[in-house]
Formats: C-alpha cells, structure tokens, sequence
C-alpha cells in the first residue's frame, strides 16, 4: 500500500517536476538522444516513475502493478477528480 502512495504522489507531483529536473536530464541527453520539447512531461513522468519505483524498493513495500496504477491515477487524479464533480453537481437533486 505504501508503494502505491508513494507512486500516486509521484503521478501527481509530474507537472512540477518538468521545470527543475527535466531541463538538466534533457541537456544531457541532447548530445546522445534526440529530444522533443514536447517529450517533457514524459520525461518528467518516467523520472517520477522511477524516483518512486526506488523508494518503494528501499522500503521492501508495493508490487509492481500498485505502483503502476498509483503512478497513473496520480498523473491523471485532478482530472478524473474534475470530471466526477461536474457529474455530481450536474445531477438533478432529489428531495
């Protein structure tokens, strides 16, 4: 369990990850690899990934398929949030 929350942690905390890590890891792979300004958010995501796939491993905790699934539903957790509540405020109320 704790390896999906450290996973789902690391999904949601991608975006933020693009400006301080992704800009280094992108310069040094510019030499090696060809790399797409557009590819940022999935750098940030496989750093994430792998970032919480270590801590998971050093605290012997979660399974691949947790963390897996704690990694996507972090990444897309805001907006499947969003998209619930405007179903749920779009019903019709019953008394």
């Amino acid at each position: 369990m704790l390896g999906f929350l450290i996973a789902a942690a690391a999904g949601f905390l991608t975006p933020q990850l693009e400006g301080p890590i992704v800009v280094p890891v992108m310069k040094a792979l510019e030499g090696h690899i060809p790399v797409t300004d557009n590819e940022k958010r999935l750098i940030a995501f496989m750093v994430a990934l792998l970032a919480a796939a270590v801590l998971a491993a050093a605290f012997n905790t979660g399974s691949v398929f947790g963390i897996i699934v704690g990694a996507i539903l972090g990444y897309f957790g805001p907006r499947i949030f969003a998209a619930l509540k405007t179903i749920i405020d779009g019903r019709p109320k019953s008394d």
